[in-house]
């Protein structure tokens, strides 16, 4: 540059801008890498101090005894009492006398203790049990249901004359084998409690609560079908609170909204005391990552009724197993549940919009927590406002600042722009090495067959994915760095540009993801915001020109987002996890976490991880990281790494205990015999259990399995993967509690001659099944059932089927098929028809060999397990 040491240069910019600078400072010694590691573990500090005490933070459980100092606040221990009751009857399933007698009779009982204190100069309160009938398309099958109840609730002001109702909905049904504390009974006693307050408060609200007390909604979701397509208050209802549980205890997640009604967002802004919520939650949720699905998606599809969906998803090991007691649900789990329903159920019924919800349907909202401490929600159309400005205004001021560095140091802006060029490319290959990196380590477990070795210790993920992200997002950085030869632009500069790199790069992802649609491109905006403020501060006060003491300012501004993204991708991994132990066999979990922790790593660590290149010797640190990552491997092949834990991390080892019936056309049994239909969880598939359980003969069934009328199986809702079931022959024959029969009433060759019905009677257990299979040149034409899937043949292909519930009501199904065949010949088969009977009740007998085979199953599984029959008839 032509200039002494220590000189100082007035270098003329655009009109009266001067810039001066130090070239010592310029210049200035990398920081000892002592203090890489401290570096590092500040982050880290942060993650402990800040952001895990602030998820686990629940308010405390308000006792009975507070109630006098505490009016009209919600009381988790009367709601934990209850709470105990129900939890106690054990599981609740639709068609056995706990979930039609035992649970409604105590709804009942606690509604009148309600009514016994209710504020009656104020309000009206009705209430009724609901019995309904019907039938509908849901996730590939026909759903058909008789007798299914529902306990309803309305509570009015007697001054109301508002046709537009609230409505709130949990569910007291639970799945076979569990106690159902978790799902759903603490939303349930949540909803009793609320209802009590407000039942005693004398506050007016113009609009009448519906609490709904939902019947059948492991079914799936067959009493909301009952309430929203044939109850008479059901075309009121203009808004809804959803309240589910992939878990049991911890605080409850707003993972969907409206659709369209952002105002729903500004009432749980303004009232729930307690926020924790995430648009991206709902994008994963719509995509189909999460392998539940809520009541919120009837009242939608078929009630079309704006509402919010809010689920606890804490502790989702224990979902839908025995070991989801009341022990596992937490008096301030309760509490914050308590509290924020409360808060919404009286901001919303009382809320304007409700006169004329209409008017204020405004597209999607982005919503979110900060750590629960506030909530932030804007509309799409502020969404798309915000991602453009911050992302083109990022990258111009990369461009002024880069501008700014060429005329302080006298290098023409091309060298600027060539440095800048490659170290974005270099930031690019770091982000797809972040991604890789774990995607990696993921396949090459599976290849050993170490799947989930994370399952009961959360905390390997942070040796098997996170580092290995963090090493791959700052690797070609920091090669680059260390063995550069160009002495042009001072080391500061470079780490100053390395900063707009990874800007630019996440500008990019940013618009890329709002031309999407992706609401979830406020990740790359907070990111974006904190960084161009720091930027700014730095060109104003041009720290850039004195060392590195504009890394503190980027240091400090990269914080928040970093307790943000550390904050939401904790949520996630901490959901996903239990998760995992139910995708089916068929696809690599680890996958789904490794990729959690690559974006988590690379929105939290973009700009913070390549700050290590400020301190000598960074390749040490990527070495520390390497050695962590090497240390978690070896913990894995240890007993550390088997997934399993009794009680509280276990195996879904489902299995049925099946006795099979092949009927031919002339109506002769050509085979009859009896079997295990195992449905196992996840990916580990039986290995886990052959130590414990004589699977010898173990076979799946496999692609040639189509030969078979649904594969011989009597599947239950999850038809689709009956390809990876397993089928273990058993000598005995399985004695079943009572029979299935299916009656051939009559058969009517119609008007015409080509086309021909049969009528059938059907009884059995609460829980059916029916397959039709026409055969070639034979079309199903009409039945008895909804019609959705005879009316797109080109999307539901056959096998086609029927799922049959009993509720309170268990008279005999009677039906109808209709089918016309090309050559009018019905004196020859004309359709296969499987017929399948599911004796799920706690009450249900299991004959003594089934008994003898489950006391096999080790003690780190639980089977959701269950006696059925098939029947394969050729009609």
């Amino acid at each position: 540059m032509g200039a002494t040491k220590n000189a100082k240069h007035s270098l003329s910019g655009s009109g009266n801008l001067i810039i001066e600078f130090d070239e010592d400072k310029i210049h200035c010694k990398q920081y000892s890498w002592h203090f890489a590691p401290a570096y590092l573990l500040f982050w880290v500090g942060l993650f402990f101090a800040v952001i895990y005490p602030l998820f686990q933070a629940l308010p405390s459980g308000i006792r009975i005894s507070e109630e006098a100092d505490k009016p009209g606040q919600f009381v988790a221990e009367r709601a934990q009492q209850i709470l105990l009751k129900i939890s106690q009857m054990g599981p609740r399933v639709v068609g056995d006398v706990n979930n039609e007698v035992t649970v409604v009779n105590l709804l009942l009982d606690e509604i009148e203790k309600v009514r016994q204190v209710l504020r009656d100069d104020v309000y009206n309160m009705e209430v009724e049990v609901q019995r309904a009938s019907g039938s509908y398309l849901i996730k590939g099958l026909t759903n058909h249901y008789q007798g299914v109840q529902n306990v309803i609730v309305r509570l009015s002001t007697k001054s109301s004359n508002s046709t537009s109702y609230l409505l709130v909905n949990s569910h007291y049904d639970t799945k076979p084998g569990s106690p159902g504390a978790g799902d759903d009974a603490a939303m349930v006693v949540v909803m009793l409690e609320v209802l009590r307050l407000v039942a005693i408060s004398g506050d007016p609200f113009p609009h009448p609560i519906i609490f709904l007390f939902n019947g059948a909604e492991e079914q799936p979701m067959q009493g909301s079908h009952g309430f929203i397509t044939q109850h008479r208050w059901a075309a009121n209802c203009k808004a809804l609170l959803n309240l589910d549980s992939a878990g049991a205890g911890g605080r409850d997640l707003l993972f969907q909204g409206g659709p369209n009604h952002p105002w729903l967002m500004e009432h749980y802004r303004n009232s729930a005391p307690h926020p924790f919520a995430t648009t991206t939650a709902e994008e994963m949720f719509e995509a189909g990552i999460i392998p539940s699905d809520t009541d919120f998606r009837i009242f939608r599809d078929f009630g079309v009724v704006p509402g919010l969906d809010m689920a606890g998803v804490y502790n989702g090991f224990v979902y839908h197993t025995k070991f989801d007691r009341y022990t596992v649900i937490s008096r301030d789990s309760l509490q914050n549940s308590g509290d924020n329903l409360l808060a919404l159920v009286r901001s919303i019924s009382s809320a304007d919009e409700m006169y004329d919800t209409e008017a204020y349907a405004a597209g999607h909202a982005v919503f979110f927590d900060f750590i629960g401490l506030f909530f932030i929600h804007y509309q799409e159309s502020t969404s798309l406002a915000l991602n453009l400005s911050f992302s083109f205004g990022a990258i111009f001021l990369v461009c002024l600042s880069l501008w700014r560095m060429s005329r302080v140091t006298g290098q023409t802006i091309g060298t600027y722009a060539g440095v800048f060029g490659l170290l974005f490319l270099l930031a690019l290959a770091g982000v797809l090495l972040a991604v890789a990196f774990p995607l990696l380590m993921a396949t090459f477990y599976d290849w050993g067959n170490r799947t989930l070795t994370y399952y009961s210790n959360s905390w390997l993920v942070i040796g098997l994915y996170i580092c290995p992200s963090v090493i791959g997002l700052v690797l070609p950085m920091t090669l680059y760095l260390t063995h550069k030869k160009c002495n042009k632009i001072p080391h500061t500069y470079y780490m100053h540009i390395v900063g707009h790199a990874n800007c630019v790069l996440l500008a990019i992802l940013c618009l890329v993801a709002t031309a999407l649609k992706y609401r979830s491109a406020y990740l790359f905006l907070i990111s974006l915001i904190f960084y161009v403020a720091a930027l700014i501060i730095n060109l104003l006060t041009r720290l850039h020109c004195r060392g590195y003491l504009w890394s503190l300012v980027l240091i400090v501004f990269q914080i928040i987002p970093f307790i943000y993204h550390a904050y939401l991708f904790h949520m996630f991994i901490l959901i996903l996890i239990p998760m995992t132990g139910r995708f089916g066999v068929s696809s690599n979990p680890d996958l789904l976490i490794g990729a959690l922790c690559a974006f988590g790593t690379i929105l939290a660590f973009s700009f913070a991880a390549p700050l290590i290149n400020v301190f000598r010797r960074p390749s040490c640190m990527l070495g520390g990281l390497a050695l962590v990552m090497f240390i978690f491997s070896m913990i894995t092949v240890s007993d550390v790494g088997f997934p399993y834990r009794p009680k509280t991390n276990v195996m879904r080892a489902d299995f049925m205990q099946v006795h099979r019936k092949f009927f031919e056309y002339n109506g002769s049994i050509s085979r009859e015999d009896s079997g295990y239909y195992f449905h196992l969880g996840d990916r580990n598939i039986e290995a886990p259990l052959r130590d414990h359980m004589n699977l010898t003969n173990l076979v799946r069934l496999g692609e040639d399995c189509d030969s078979e009328l649904m594969c011989g199986i009597p599947c239950y809702r999850f038809c689709g993967a009956r390809k990876d079931a397993l089928w273990l022959a058993r000598e005995e024959l399985v004695e079943l509690p009572y029979p299935t029969v299916l009656e051939l009433i009559s058969k009517t060759v119609l008007s015409g001659g080509y086309q021909v019905r049969y009528e059938f009677r059907l009884t059995g257990p609460p829980n059916m099944g029916l397959f039709f299979k026409p055969l070639d040149g034979v079309k199903l034409l009409r039945w008895t059932f909804a019609s959705a899937m005879l009316d797109n043949p080109a999307t539901y292909r056959p096998p086609l089927v029927v799922m049959l519930t009993f509720g309170i009501d268990n008279t005999p199904v009677e039906f109808f098929v209709e089918l016309s065949k090309d050559n009018g010949n019905f004196d020859e088969p004309v359709f296969e028809m499987g017929v399948s009977g599911h004796y799920v009740s706690p009450h249900d007998k299991r004959d003594a060999l089934s008994l003898e085979f489950l006391a096999t199953l080790p003690d780190f599984a639980f089977s959701m397990e269950w006696p059925s029959s098939y029947e394969r008839h050729i009609l």
